[in-house]
């Protein structure tokens, strides 16, 4: 019998179209997953089918998340008739062969279904276990599949969930029992991989529209649905006025539909989410979904039917949990911690069942009173004078020791977080020390879920980063890392030259602000206008500076739309230009990560960025004047070097190596010109 494996083509066709009834021949232990989002994965490269006589026997169903280094498997499956033949571990092969730049796959599968032995058998292994978020709490057991890659880097993410809202018409379809139910895509939400990565959530519109159900039996299963869900209640005085500012921009939008009788009561869902610090809203109503721009506009509520969140729920998880722009324009102070004010802060930060208010003021006091070191104890307060952020810390010259790290709850908390943890890196190399050690015993839950994206890592009862702070070859880079590894009794790693792109990028973010010169990211020098480098960076120096918190650990930039090479992951050294409003410019300035890059109408490139600021829909569209598209820059962790570096530093940079410097767009250039200006940016003399 001859088994291939093909990957189903971006217009879909037959082979789309058996996956997906094979697909829904086992959905009791696959879940539910609509047409399109079989197809959306197929656009993606993310749906391979096996073939016997040309028939569809088996598939998988795969994704490549964007902040994560290891390949989510969401479907296995093959054909009860055609088991035991190595289908499935011809379908594991050719994933692992067409990304093996990537850690490995991870995959999650309840432990009542009995798989262990398959798994087993494809090379996966267990390294952990979690209890699932349907209702019958069913254990889930985490599979791994190692691509042979070191293996520091392969815990690195958050457990945040991402918050869904849900409309009326989510919740009758997740309730209806009924397996001939017209309308199968809210059942999505109860696929136990997506229900372990997201967390349902309702407001009182909700309550009203089951009450207005006339059957006993629908009503009751409904209300039992909602008990499992989280309860948000925003305040009834800012919900009415949210709800009148829909509705004046639903007048502004169309005359008629702001007439329609249900337009009010749907607009009530979005200004109870928009209240609730809800982003994310569920829906498959048709007219609420035509509602969908005012929402995001006027609530900065994202309304999107149920399949858009599994096929994009770390992109929405990201934009959630991350909204700088929400932190620019507002006035945000960092000051010490007054002498004898502990008690004031009880309030806000007492946030742990392990550490009564009085047990935080005494550890607090505490530090105060060491005689033995130097503790800073750093307070952030918003535009109102709120606590919001308390870190204390200290270092030693090796290490940077944070004894307490807490958020306090705020719309913006996580937000704070991932400012913070970055904010702390940044102060750890400036000190010139090696780490970062978290060393509170009750940090708050934002900063732990911040960490697991940072690099952060369990040691010694804390969480501990590596500062590696070398821009040079893999050899060079792991041989400091394993220098500061052998002091804390860690395992080691060892690289080589040529490392994988996916790889190197992973260390590189783990062990900021290393830079493998010699693997395989590309480097990228990006021209940007005097204005624009001012709003993203404070370089040149606006009238009124944003302040640290405001320069964004995450930004997108955009350009228009025609591509020079541009890959991802990949450095970004950014050229300040000379405009037309004065002399200022011609310089280097700073590096970033570039993240993703994406082409796309203006709306819809707005209407995915928007929560990183600084870009307005008007500036968009201006950008894709003549295009009808524009390409967007999505970076983050930028570096500002401590001495720019001029025009003619940069021209003599490049003279030396022999190579080519073009200012004029953004175009490639070699990793050794990417140090050399690195080098010259953060040079002491």
């Amino acid at each position: 019998m001859s088994i291939s494996v093909v990957t189903v083509p971006e217009s879909g066709g037959r082979l789309l179209d058996a996956a997906v009834a094979l697909g829904n021949l086992h959905t009791k232990t696959l879940g539910l997953l609509t047409p399109q989002a079989y197809l959306q994965s197929a656009e993606v490269g993310g749906l391979l089918v096996a073939l016997v006589a040309d028939e569809v026997v088996g598939y998988a169903l795969f994704g490549l998340p964007k902040r994560k280094p290891y390949v989510r498997l969401t479907h296995l499956c093959v054909a009860d008739e055609h088991r035991s033949e190595g289908i499935a571990r011809q379908l594991i092969d050719t994933i692992r062969a067409g990304h093996g730049n990537r850690l490995g796959i991870r995959a999650k599968c309840r432990r009542n279904y009995d798989l262990s032995g398959m798994w087993a058998s494809l090379g996966f292994v267990p390294p952990g276990e979690s209890v699932g978020r349907g209702h019958d709490r069913e254990t889930l057991d985490t599979w791994w599949l190692d691509f042979g890659h070191p293996d520091l880097f392969t815990d690195m993410q958050s457990d945040a969930l991402l918050i869904v809202g849900l409309d009326h018409s989510v919740l009758e379809g997740i309730a209806d029992r009924s397996p001939d139910t017209e309308s199968r895509e809210p059942r999505i939400f109860k696929a136990a991989w997506l229900e372990d990565e997201t967390e349902l959530a309702y407001t009182p519109q909700l309550m009203l529209d089951i009450r207005s159900v006339a059957a006993d039996t629908v009503r009751n299963q409904q209300r039992s649905e909602v008990a499992r869900m989280r309860k948000f209640a925003p305040a009834a005085e800012a919900v009415a006025e949210r709800h009148r500012e829909l509705m004046d921009g639903v007048r502004a939008q169309s005359a008629d539909l702001s007439m329609q009788p249900h337009t009010g009561p749907l607009l009530q869902y979005v200004a109870e989410a928009s209240c609730a610090g809800l982003h994310v809203l569920a829906t498959c109503n048709p007219d609420l979904l035509a509602l969908a721009d005012v929402a995001r506009e006027i609530g900065r509520v994202k309304v999107v039917r149920p399949a858009v969140v599994a096929l994009h729920v770390d992109e929405l998880r990201q934009a959630q949990v991350y909204r700088p722009a929400d932190l620019l324009g507002t006035a945000f102070t960092t000051g010490q911690v007054a002498t004898d004010a502990e008690g004031e802060l009880t309030a806000f930060f007492d946030q742990s069942e392990g550490e009564n208010g009085s047990a935080f003021e005494d550890r607090l006091r505490a530090f105060e009173q060491d005689d033995s070191v130097v503790w800073r104890r750093e307070l952030l307060r918003d535009g109102e004078g709120r606590p919001v952020a308390l870190y204390v810390w200290a270092h030693d010259g090796r290490t940077l020791t944070v004894a307490m790290l807490r958020t306090a709850e705020h719309s913006l908390e996580q937000t704070l977080a991932r400012q913070l943890l970055f904010l702390l890196k940044n102060l750890g190399r400036e000190c010139g020390v090696e780490t970062v050690r978290i060393t509170d015993p009750f940090p708050s839950p934002a900063a732990a879920e911040a960490a697991g994206l940072d690099g952060f890592f369990s040691q010694d009862n804390g969480l501990t980063a590596l500062l590696v702070d070398v821009c040079g070859t893999a050899r060079e880079v792991s041989a400091t890392a394993n220098r500061i590894t052998n002091r804390l009794k860690v395992p080691s790693v060892a690289f080589g030259a040529g490392l994988q792109t996916e790889i190197a990028s992973a260390v590189e973010r783990a062990w900021w602000p290393a830079k493998i010169i010699d693997s395989d990211i590309p480097c990228f020098i990006v021209p940007i206008k005097p204005r624009w480098s001012a709003d993203l960076f404070n370089i040149p120096s606006p009238l009124t500076p944003r302040g640290e918190l405001g320069i964004s650990r995450e930004h997108v930039y955009y350009r228009s739309p025609g591509r020079r090479g541009e890959s991802v992951p990949a450095r970004l050294l950014w050229y300040v230009s000379q405009d037309s409003s004065g002399p200022q410019g011609k310089m280097a300035i700073g590096c970033s990560r570039l993240d993703e890059v994406l082409i796309d109408t203006p709306d819809a490139l707005h209407s995915q960025f928007e929560h990183l600021g600084v870009y307005g829909q008007a500036e968009v569209r201006k950008v894709a004047r003549g295009h009808g598209a524009a390409m967007a820059l999505r970076f983050s962790d930028t570096e500002l070097f401590p001495a720019a570096v001029t025009l003619g530093r940069l021209e003599a940079l490049a003279g030396d190596l022999g190579q080519p410097l073009s200012l004029m767009s953004l175009s490639k250039i070699s990793s050794e010109l990417f140090q050399a200006v690195y080098e010259e940016g953060h040079r002491k003399t």
